[in-house]
């Protein structure tokens, strides 16, 4: 499976909550937060991330 965005913009990409890094979540189309306190997961839509918290749902 395809990455939902460049490996190099990953690395780059914080979670605006908390700051931690993100992961990808490919079967659920999202960035997830590697907080275990925070935990927000971001849609990511053709392949843009939509890092607003107001579009963020808790991981399971």
């Amino acid at each position: 499976m395809s990455p939902l965005v460049e490996p190099s913009l990953l690395e780059i990409l914080a979670c605006p909550n908390c700051h931690a890094p993100l992961r990808e979540d490919t079967e659920a189309a999202e960035l997830v937060c590697t907080d275990a306190a925070c935990g927000l997961a971001y849609p990511v839509r053709d392949h843009i991330p939509v890092l607003l918290i107001d579009e963020a749902r808790k991981a399971d």
